[in-house]
């Protein structure tokens, strides 16, 4: 039996009703995968976290899977280093398999598994030192170094928390130096990888999806007419000021049209904490929103578990994804399942999940004018919105096969244990 620890940078559902902590609406697409690799015979599965209030490590026993909270340590590598240490000699891995560079810990683990030999593969989430990059997302000066006391006490100002991206981008990319192994997905993680270590050892796998995407499909009739659907907003490379933008020019042509944001109201000033601890982002959105008359046109929806985005999803006519950079957003992968009519903007990995004009609509990130012209488009237009969705649903139920996805990352693990070298056809032809 293959034992395989896995490093995640927050709880799965299971360990924190174990904890009697709230379940996090994050990171969906680890439960799946987690759940069907810990059902096959030949593999022990454990995953370690990080978690507040926690001295050292603590372990916790799930139905089928070893979990192991470790304290969150930001600045003192010495005890986290000891933390992680005390969970590798504990669970003996076969193999580490780091998710996300966003973290100290996984460099740190990446040194301690060097030091040990034992064999290591990070999958690639995002890329924080890329991300930095087009962190501004064509936002005026103003918002960008403006900041409130929140982002004083934060750190976190679109400023500043650019810089934090940089400098968590240092850790990542030595992390990345080191690791011979890592599983991507798009050709963009494929490029910067290779040019930040053009040694390192390319896997391609795609991820699973959120259970509830699987069982649901959309329906034009069902759907609440002429709405745009945003999954994330909070932080300004996510678009959501290019959205506020196109809106006026959506409503010229369709006077009803409404967004709907999901996540905490970034914009919400009715109660004193509210007023004190926004963002200057969140107070930029909300003067924009006054400025051009949208008040009765843009809603928060607030934090959403599972069912009740993927129902989010369903109502919509349209979903959008903004962003100015993105590797594989299982947001829009989501929304491709589930048969929503997509437009996203044609950055990092987007176009290798969605064929323009064919699965959906890419358009220029900065162009929130474009942005415009195809949701008009498809709100116009029933047959094309309707053949999208179609061609995106059969493309993503490929992309997210649970099966297809669970024997290519069964594979690989096979691979590393054997020789570290990866088979011709673990790339995707694509890429």
């Amino acid at each position: 039996m293959k034992k395989i620890l896995w490093l995640v940078n927050i709880p799965l559902p299971e360990v924190s009703m174990l904890m009697n902590e709230p379940t996090v609406p994050f990171g969906g697409w680890l439960v799946n995968t987690a759940k069907e690799l810990a059902d096959d015979d030949g593999i022990k599965l454990f995953i370690a976290f990080p978690q507040k209030k926690i001295k050292g490590y603590k372990a916790l026993s799930g139905e089928k899977i070893e979990y192991f909270a470790f304290a969150r340590i930001r600045k003192n590598k010495a005890h986290l280093v000891k933390s992680l240490d005390m969970i590798l000699d504990k669970t003996t891995p076969l193999l580490v398999h780091i998710h996300g560079t966003e973290y100290l810990h996984t460099l740190a683990i990446v040194d301690l598994c060097r030091k040990k030999a034992i064999k290591t593969v990070i999958s690639i989430q995002g890329l924080l030192s890329i991300t930095a990059q087009h962190f501004y997302a064509s936002l005026p000066t103003k918002a960008i170094f403006g900041f409130t006391l929140r982002n004083l006490l934060n750190r976190d100002s679109v400023y500043l928390e650019k810089k934090s991206f940089e400098k968590i981008g240092i850790s990542e990319t030595n992390a990345l130096k080191k690791i011979e192994h890592v599983i991507g997905r798009t050709t963009w993680d494929r490029t910067n990888l290779l040019q930040i270590n053009p040694k390192i050892n390319y896997y391609f796998c795609n991820e699973m999806l959120r259970e509830s995407f699987y069982k649901h499909k959309w329906g034009l009739e069902s759907c609440e007419r002429n709405t745009i659907f945003l999954s994330q907003g909070r932080d300004s490379y996510k678009g959501l000021h290019n959205a506020i933008e196109s809106l006026p020019l959506i409503l010229r042509r369709f006077p009803n049209a409404k967004v709907y944001m999901a996540g905490v109201d970034i914009t919400k000033v009715d109660t004193l904490e509210a007023l004190l601890f926004r963002t200057y982002y969140g107070k930029y959105i909300r003067r924009r929103i006054w400025e051009l008359r949208l008040q009765d046109h843009v809603f928060f929806t607030g934090v959403l578990a599972e069912p009740e985005m993927c129902e989010r999803y369903l109502r919509s006519h349209v979903f959008l994804c903004p962003s100015s950079i993105e590797n594989s957003p299982n947001s829009l992968g989501e929304a491709m399942i589930l048969g929503v009519p997509c437009v996203a903007s044609y950055v990092g990995g987007i176009p290798d999940l969605l064929e323009h004009q064919k699965e959906g609509l890419l358009y220029q990130a900065d162009a929130p004018y474009m942005l415009a012209h195809y949701i008009c488009e498809l709100f116009s237009n029933d047959n094309m919105a309707l053949e999208f969705s179609r061609s995106a649903r059969k493309r993503a139920l490929v992309t997210h096969s649970k099966n297809r996805n669970l024997q290519q990352l069964l594979q690989i693990y096979g691979e590393l244990s054997e020789n570290g070298k990866p088979a011709s056809k673990c790339c995707n032809s694509d890429i």
